[in-house]
């Protein structure tokens, strides 16, 4: 296992910097790295890592929504108004509804199992969005009209709407059939779950305030071991409530860092973010190459051409969405491209979720993964790369006279 855990590391991060030294998405790297290590390659991985990658990758998750929640700015939304909370969800429920209408024809699955595609698929990557919006920010490129503040809201919340979709889902395909029923459970699931991560994320802040009154400070890193524990706890208490109550606890896991930042001076909460960022680097490794390591390139290949005219239909329907969100604004036309293009990659949401339906059975499952990883190989560095070529041409640079 040890060894299997150096390559994982060493030649995971090897082929991240060599993607970012040719100007694309880490994980690409990274996912490549699995593929080539295993058990449909090289097969070097042990099958111990294999067996756990389930856990690994639920783990990594919970670490990146509580670095998103951390950093989560909901001054933000409310700067940007009706655009930034429409982008949360409009152009994922266009993208979704795509994978339902077509995915049947394209893909041969049924309207359950299309669904259940479309969640894992519907989500933008904050992992490739948010850093190159926070550089734009820095810059000022688009600030005067909100634009990066805009698409980095709405690609935070964007991954929450999905996955609670995808639980949502993936219960119905378990149980074959679609009940109105289950649908009813998606707004009370969402409820429950910001009310329960609220509560207990100003229980935790308040716990740390009166430790440190009473002199007994918690440290920044005792806190990050407390906050990931309850973490666990809330998404373990999902599954505890199932029978009894809807619960999205992945969205428990959220609303908790956003109140407990919102409780917390701006000091502690950004140390927080910063160590759960450090702690997301070594996760983001170990997700994407599991991820890689459970596809089987043979039957990526196989689906190839059906697939990859899924996902550019899917595309399409995202694009008409982004649009959706921007009527009634004051941007214009170019820049309305570039929010389309910023709202193009993949690869966060689906290398977390991607293998769920395989892992669980579901006869969708290894094609559901096949196109996860696909969408994340096209999409990924299309995306960055627009971002990084386009921004200058399509946005204004704050203080500088408008004249596209």
């Amino acid at each position: 296992m040890l060894t299997s855990l150096a390559l994982i590391f060493l030649v995971g991060l090897s082929a991240a910097a060599l993607c970012r030294a040719l100007k694309l998405p880490r994980i690409i790297g990274m996912l490549v790295t699995g593929i080539i290590l295993g058990p449909y390659a090289l097969d070097l991985l042990d099958s111990m890592i294999l067996q756990a990658s389930a856990d690994l990758r639920q783990m990594a998750l919970i670490i990146i929504l509580l670095k998103a929640g951390l950093s989560l700015n909901l001054s933000d939304l409310k700067k940007v108004g009706r655009p930034a909370v429409m982008m949360s969800c409009v152009p994922a429920t266009c993208e979704l509804l795509a994978f339902v209408l077509l995915a049947p024809v394209f893909l041969g699955v049924n309207r359950i199992e299309a669904a259940v595609m479309g969640a894992v698929l519907a989500a933008v990557s904050p992992a490739v969005v948010v850093p190159r919006m926070v550089q734009l920010m820095d810059r000022h490129w688009g600030t005067e009209k909100g634009i990066p503040q805009m698409i980095m809201a709405g690609a935070s919340c964007d991954d929450i709407y999905v996955i609670v979709l995808f639980s949502t889902f993936t219960g119905m395909a378990q149980g074959g059939s679609a009940r109105w029923q289950d649908f009813a459970k998606i707004p009370v699931s969402i409820m429950v779950g910001i009310l329960v991560g609220a509560a207990v994320g100003f229980g935790l802040a308040l716990f740390f305030e009166t430790a440190y009154a009473r002199r007994h400070y918690v440290r920044n890193s005792m806190k990050v071991i407390v906050v990931l524990g309850v973490s666990f706890l809330l998404v373990a208490l999902e599954t505890w409530l199932k029978p009894y109550l809807p619960l999205s606890g992945l969205l428990a896991v959220v609303a908790m860092a956003c109140a407990l930042k919102l409780k917390s001076t701006a000091f502690v909460s950004r140390r927080l973010s910063e160590k759960f960022g450090k702690l997301w680097l070594a996760a983001e490794v170990i997700l994407f190459i599991l991820v890689g390591a459970a596809v089987d390139i043979r039957y990526t290949i196989a689906a190839g051409l059906p697939a990859m005219a899924m996902i550019a239909a899917a595309l399409v329907f995202r694009a008409f969405g982004v649009f959706l969100c921007m009527l009634g604004t004051h941007l214009n036309r170019k820049e309305r491209l570039f929010c389309v293009i910023a709202y193009m990659p993949k690869a966060t949401v689906q290398a977390a979720i991607g293998s769920v339906p395989l892992a669980l059975g579901l006869p969708c499952g290894q094609i559901v993964l096949s196109v996860a990883v696909l969408a994340i190989l096209i999409t990924a560095p299309l995306g960055a790369l627009g971002m990084d070529a386009t921004y200058q041409k399509l946005l204004t640079k704050q203080g500088e006279t408008e004249t596209k």
